[in-house]
């Protein structure tokens, strides 16, 4: 596996290398010569944010120009993703996406948004793939998901949960909730980071969230997973279940992250991009950063790769919208 993990690295800076442009002054950009904006359409304290800050300090030290993490929450997702639309497609803004961002929003919101971000973004490298885990406060009462779901099944729409309207998490407790019978109020959060702390307080009775976000809160007792959207069992929390082990096979997805940048920025610095992003995930200190975050790295081989990795994530979901007929104000 771990042979497996470095071979696709390696492919990524040598196919970055190979598809740079052959005018000798693009291929010499000096990209970057002052600090680059990096910004993270959610909340601090998120797993993109962990993601995010982790990869600027990484790619300050091998690009030798500051990375600069700016937080621009709000709208699920979209204002920060517009203010990366709007940049100057000149190497110097950079925009992490996840899942929600950059695969369901584009279709949840086509009607309202005012930007076309699968034509206006260029996707550069896939980095991380988040399992989530359905949690809920210390003193919640059920202890095993079946027990959860009983409690849920006494007290039809008494009971709430947090999750960003049309991300990921908010569209797995949707589906959750269908199979399992139950019915619950979605108090909207700007993102994990602003979710966990109302959970803890039992303000949120359950949520799904990231485990990046809240394994630490889990083994520190603060809070109680129930089941994680991982196909494995996680090493951190060894003890809970899968959702197919507690029942519901197929169901539950992963937030993944990756870098874009404004459509027209030019190739030599989308491929500068690319490698720098591989070293950066091959530097054991970052590794071991994102393994006690747990947070599983999963570099994409190339830009190429990583774009039609996005453009199947955006039909998957698309789907599954339609399949369960949800509607977004």
């Amino acid at each position: 596996m771990a042979y497996l993990w470095r071979s696709r690295v390696a492919l990524l800076i040598a196919s970055a290398l190979l598809a740079s442009p052959l005018n000798a002054a693009e291929r010499a950009t000096d990209w970057p010569t002052k600090p680059v904006r990096l910004i993270v359409p959610f909340a601090p304290g998120g797993a993109t944010d962990i993601v995010a800050r982790v990869m600027a300090q990484g790619l300050a030290e091998v690009l030798g120009q500051q990375f600069v993490v700016d937080n621009r929450s709000g709208a699920s997702g979209n204002i920060g993703v517009e203010m990366a639309v709007r940049s100057l497609p000149d190497g110097y803004t950079v925009l992490i996406n996840n899942v929600s961002t950059g695969a369901i929003n584009p279709i949840a919101f086509a009607k309202t948004l005012k930007y076309e971000s699968t034509k206006e973004l260029t996707g550069v490298a896939l980095l991380a793939s988040i399992p989530n885990l359905l949690v809920a406060g210390a003193n919640f009462p059920p202890n095993t998901l079946k027990e959860l779901i009983e409690y849920a099944k006494a007290r039809p729409g008494q009971l709430n949960y947090s999750n960003p309207i049309g991300a990921y998490s908010h569209l797995d407790m949707l589906e959750f909730m269908s199979k399992a019978g139950i019915q619950m109020v979605n108090v909207p959060s700007k993102g994990a980071g602003s979710s966990f702390a109302p959970v803890i307080a039992g303000e949120i009775h359950f949520s799904f969230l990231n485990a990046a976000t809240v394994t630490p809160q889990v083994k520190a007792g603060r809070m109680k997973a129930f089941v994680t959207t991982a196909k494995k069992r996680l090493p951190e929390l060894p003890d809970v279940p899968t959702m197919a082990e507690a029942g519901f096979p197929g169901m539950g997805s992963v937030n993944w992250n990756g870098f874009f940048v404004p459509a027209k920025t030019p190739r030599a610095i989308i491929d500068k991009l690319a490698v720098a992003t591989a070293q950066v995930l091959q530097r054991p200190a970052v590794q071991e950063a994102f393994a006690k975050a747990g947070v599983p790295l999963t570099p994409s081989a190339s830009p190429e790769e990583f774009q039609e990795f996005v453009r199947a994530e955006q039909k998957r979901w698309a789907r599954i919208i339609k399949e369960n007929n949800v509607k977004f104000e």
